[in-house]
């Protein structure tokens, strides 16, 4: 039979853009409850905003939930209510058990104290006892990696040694409930595969997380459970694989609704738009993981110029660059612009796995160094399938073994070429 661990309510959560009047309905709002008269939920005030507003939810013993949403959505402010590090001004929060957050590593540290004492202090804030953490406190030591240090202030730590603390003492002191806030996108790639392993053997443990990233991959192999967040609202809340649909979709109309970010260079050319093309030249934005896209750079020429070398960068969700594709890197040569035109990018097998990437384009002169345009978030795709593959990309490959291993690696082939509005050239 399940245990309910965390019952959320109708939780709202408000803040104030100016800090003059934040300070003063502080003092009108302390001076309501100190009288009885604080009635909850409220109208916004001057300045005021809902950074989470009528969010109700409930967590199992076992489950792992996984909340997602842009930037700004109240994705920290929920998590940041739930560990009582802020009150919620509407609503009811409902714990059961032992909670452990990993929100902001190592900021409930005491620079002063060194890492061996910030360990007890922490622990003695949770109530465990002393013994307890004498038995568990070498373990701590060698996960967090830093040895002889742990002896040292905390204040002469780097960012690196105090995440990596902050993570073992949290994972370490059997909580019921653990909250996770981006952590596993900190440290390097060896400490964030010792947190992967880790938070797995909490959920086997029957521990409770709830986790936050923006890492789909992550949310989709750990969640069995997804909120998507939209403006301080639950948008979903079920199955993770609709809630992630359902969270590229809103990242799909968030670009298209988003002005294109345009930088002007020397200007003697000028970028237009950028069409997605299929196979067949039809226009879309969705696509398959391996079919056939056509990236159709349009451009408008204000005084003719002898040659271009054309920067096509694609970005995921997350803002980080996955590849790119450069004319002078593919050995092309781009020449006789002397009127308007486009060209064209063909890509037989687009192989980066599901997300929502965007498009930036950048107009070189010939050089490759001074520019004539550049526009950020030009185009968007959305990439669908079903590969349970980690990652960005998808590589073609066959299998085989021993003495049988004959078969070819998959060819992958960039085919650029040009074109002017009306004919090839």
């Amino acid at each position: 039979m399940s245990q309910r661990l965390v019952a959320v309510e109708k939780v709202s959560k408000k803040f104030c853009r100016s800090l003059r009047r934040s300070l003063w309905y502080g003092m009108l709002d302390m001076g309501a409850e100190l009288l009885g008269r604080n009635g909850g939920q409220r109208e916004l005030r001057a300045d005021e905003f809902w950074a989470v507003r009528d969010v109700s939810l409930e967590l199992q013993r076992g489950e792992t939930l996984g909340l997602i949403g842009h930037n700004g959505a109240g994705k920290t402010t929920l998590l940041r209510m739930l560990n009582g590090l802020i009150k919620p001004d509407a609503g009811r929060i409902e714990i059961r058990g032992r909670m452990q957050a990993l929100i902001a590593l190592g900021a409930g540290f005491n620079p002063i104290l060194t890492g061996r004492e910030n360990v007890y202090v922490n622990a003695a804030v949770l109530g465990i006892p002393k013994a307890e953490i004498d038995r568990r406190f070498d373990a701590i030591v060698d996960f967090a990696g830093i040895g002889r240090f742990i002896d040292s202030p905390v204040q002469s730590y780097s960012s690196g040694m105090a995440v990596r603390l902050g993570f073992a003492v949290a994972a370490h002191l059997d909580p019921d409930i653990l909250l996770v806030d981006e952590v596993l996108a900190v440290g390097d790639l060896a400490f964030q595969a010792k947190c992967r392993k880790r938070i797995q053997e909490l959920r086997q443990a029957g521990v409770a997380l709830i986790l936050v990233s923006h890492n789909l991959h992550t949310v989709s192999h750990l969640c069995t459970r997804t909120i998507v967040l939209g403006q301080g609202r639950v948008v979903f809340d079920g199955e993770t694989d609709r809630a992630i649909d359902i969270y590229r979709a809103a990242l799909m109309q968030g670009v298209k609704e988003d002005d294109a970010a345009s930088h002007p260079g020397t200007g003697e050319l000028a970028i237009r738009r950028m069409q997605v093309l299929d196979a067949n030249d039809r226009e879309q934005n969705e696509f398959n993981v391996g079919d056939t896209v056509k990236l159709r750079l349009h451009y408008r020429v204000n005084r003719p110029v002898a040659g271009a070398v054309i920067n096509i960068k694609i970005r995921a969700s997350d803002g980080d660059q996955v590849t790119g594709m450069r004319s002078d890197s593919d050995g092309v040569q781009l020449t006789g612009f002397d009127r308007d035109g486009y060209v064209d990018v063909v890509v037989p097998q687009f192989n980066l796995l599901p997300d929502v990437y965007t498009i930036d384009a950048v107009l070189f002169h010939a050089d490759g160094f001074a520019y004539y345009d550049r526009i950020n978030h030009l185009a968007s795709v959305k990439i669908n399938g079903g590969l349970q593959v980690n990652g960005t990309v998808y590589l073609p490959h066959t299998w085989g073994t021993g003495a049988s291993l004959n078969s070819q690696p998959a060819d992958r082939e960039w085919v650029v070429s040009s074109k002017r509005d009306g004919g090839e050239r």
